[in-house]
């Protein structure tokens, strides 16, 4: 994701240092896999590029994961329903995970990453236990909770080459540091033709992050010409602001309000370093966020996974839904 910093030793006595001395440091990507993505990362030069590519996957092509863990609150305009709904409460936690992998389109230097998500909003008292239904506040109904699981989250294809570069890097004491704020609107009335209650049926969001990286870390993997294998150290910071989710049937056009989202994410090997807990509710109910897709395909949010799953693809309304699905 970004550029500059080099070693004070020569190239080729690093090179040779790291890949014996530091875990995870391949000399070459020695595969006959057409969508490895290690030939084509093994061309980036500069260190942003290197450093971008490692969070969106693994450069030896295996899966990797993305552990969330954080809280939601309540973003009210004026305080307008305390005692009910106050602005600033705690309304859950969440604990979840994004699982990816970088796929290589066959005989291309271009880069997908592959993944899907799954995050479960949790007692607000207790991270661990996951949440089956939430009462709202203000219609005093409750309805199912429906974690978030965007099956799949991909981005590209991005020109890989030699001067593949990311946003500027910034050193902090001992991390090097950098950011990703990214607007979002999308007009589901027009795209969907659901409102889900919206403001003139458009979704307005804003998600911002920031990653770290240990400075040991980044020297050890960011030597060009050689492919590390496993995860990169990466710790980020999250936090988003958007609409009310839409399981919690509150009308952004009558409720006037928002959630804002505040997690930290940590990057993990693979799927099995995920905590018992956890993987025990994605075995028995939710197998599919086991993997990363292998391949590309259509893209969902937590929105339109909504929609294509509890509205099936909409044969109902969320008026409907919501009409159907709360309890007295």
């Amino acid at each position: 994701m970004s550029k500059r910093r080099g070693l004070a030793l020569s190239a080729a006595f690093t090179a040779l240092f790291l890949s014996l001395a530091a875990p995870g440091a391949a000399a070459g990507a020695e595969t006959t896999d057409p969508t490895h993505p290690g030939p084509v990362y093994q061309t980036v030069t500069g260190k942003g590029g290197l450093l971008s590519l490692q969070t969106n996957g693994r450069p030896d092509g295996q899966d990797m994961v993305f552990r969330i863990s954080g809280s939601v609150y309540a973003n009210i305009e004026g305080n307008n329903y305390d005692p009910h709904l106050r602005h600033g409460q705690k309304l859950f936690n969440i604990e979840g995970y994004n699982i990816r992998r970088l796929y290589r389109v066959p005989n291309t230097n271009q880069l997908y990453q592959l993944s899907r998500e799954i995050v479960f909003y949790t007692d607000p008292a207790n991270p661990t236990t996951i949440l089956r239904e939430w009462r709202n506040p203000i219609d005093l109904k409750t309805y199912p909770v429906v974690p978030i699981n965007n099956d799949a989250v991909n981005f590209g294809p991005f020109n890989v080459t030699s001067s593949y570069a990311g946003p500027p890097l910034r050193v902090m004491h001992d991390e090097t540091q950098w950011t990703s704020d990214i607007p979002v609107r999308t007009d589901f009335g027009a795209t969907l033709s659901e409102t889900f209650g919206l403001t003139n049926g458009v979704y307005t969001a804003q998600e911002m992050f920031d990653f770290y990286v240990d400075d040991r870390e980044v020297a050890a993997r960011t030597v060009p010409g050689t492919v590390p294998t496993g995860a990169m150290k990466t710790k980020i910071s999250w936090s988003r602001t958007s609409p009310w989710a839409p399981f919690m049937c509150l009308a952004e056009t009558s409720v006037r309000g928002q959630l804002t989202y505040h997690a930290r994410s940590w990057s993990l090997n693979s799927y099995a370093d995920i905590e018992p807990w956890l993987r025990a509710e994605i075995d028995a109910s939710w197998p599919l966020y086991k993997a990363a897709p292998t391949s590309p395909g259509p893209s969902e949010n937590s929105w339109v996974s909504f929609y294509n799953k509890q509205l099936a693809h909409g044969t109902t309304t969320w008026w409907a839904w919501c009409g159907a699905n709360g309890r007295a």
